[in-house]
């Protein structure tokens, strides 16, 4: 008797979701200028995205800004989801932008120094990966890979997606995108070389 109860509440729980429209959906009708849309993408979304960027920056204040940039930006250009792979990774990858270019967008003085006499001044890995990918050697290797490698690294790399995201990003397995990465990196280190 217990376990049908139990049956029938998991019912309704699904029942419950499959009334709500997907994130696509949403997507698709904010493409089309619907405000509800986009405020119901806000209400599933913003928790999370505005804890994974905080992870990243710890000024609460740039993290309030590239979360309203980003949905700003989902609101302009939500035509442009294809409706393949994950809307949430999809929204991660905007997100992960808008952080880059609001620490782009800081002055040199309004950055925190740390103490150059003690630590000296390091750039970091990610830095010196995305001016490369820009600018140097790593942007002619990173044109040379097939489509199918560059989109692991732009989404695993350049985007900070975990393994899972990249792969719901991109329609692929998880175990894909890992094999992807591993030849992609093998195909860099050669033409780097």
């Amino acid at each position: 008797m217990v376990l049908a109860v139990r049956d029938r509440d998991e019912v309704r729980e699904e029942d419950r979701h499959m009334d709500q429209p997907s994130d696509a959906d949403l997507l698709s009708a904010v493409a089309s200028g619907s405000t509800a849309a986009l405020e119901e993408l806000y209400r599933r979304h913003a928790a999370w995205l505005s804890i994974r960027l905080s992870r990243r920056c710890a000024d609460p204040s740039v993290v309030d800004e590239v979360l309203q940039d980003t949905f700003v930006a989902v609101w302009k250009g939500a035509g442009r989801y294809e409706g393949t792979g994950d809307a949430g990774a999809w929204l991660w990858g905007i997100a992960v932008r808008r952080l880059v270019d609001a620490f782009r967008r800081q002055p040199p003085s309004s950055r925190p120094l740390e103490d150059v006499e003690t630590f000296g001044t390091l750039e970091s890995a990610e830095d010196r990966v995305l001016l490369g990918v820009e600018h140097g050697d790593l942007a002619g290797a990173l044109g040379r890979l097939s489509p199918e490698l560059r989109a692991v690294v732009q989404a695993t790399v350049l985007d900070g997606l975990t393994t899972r995201e990249a792969a719901r990003l991109l329609g692929v397995p998880a175990g894909t995108v890992k094999t992807r990465m591993m030849r992609a990196r093998r195909a860099l280190r050669k033409e780097l070389a």
